[in-house]
């Protein structure tokens, strides 16, 4: 199975933030017991503030700023629902 990319968005707010998202169906790994590769950003005057993404041999973790911390993932839903719900709380 080929790695297939299933979403990407990218949006622009008024605020000048920007959002991207992308996630692909990937093999199951070790790494990805999931079987989704994905990188979801919120980038203000060019740095990121929130992000969530399971980099090669990093497994599911989220960032805060400079503070990174582990992701408990459940569902490509529920990803994007957490990492829009940060993003929005940041908006506010």
């Amino acid at each position: 199975m080929k790695s297939e990319l299933i979403i990407h968005d990218k949006v622009k707010y008024a605020s000048g933030g920007i959002v991207e998202v992308k996630v692909w169906c990937v093999p199951r790994t070790e790494d990805k017991p999931h079987g989704f590769k994905y990188s979801l950003v919120y980038i203000v005057d060019g740095v990121r503030v929130i992000g969530f993404d399971n980099a090669e041999g990093k497994g599911d973790h989220r960032h805060n700023r400079d503070r990174e911390r582990p992701y408990r993932f459940i569902s490509v839903k529920k990803l994007v629902e957490d990492f829009y719900r940060e993003v929005n709380s940041y908006e506010d």
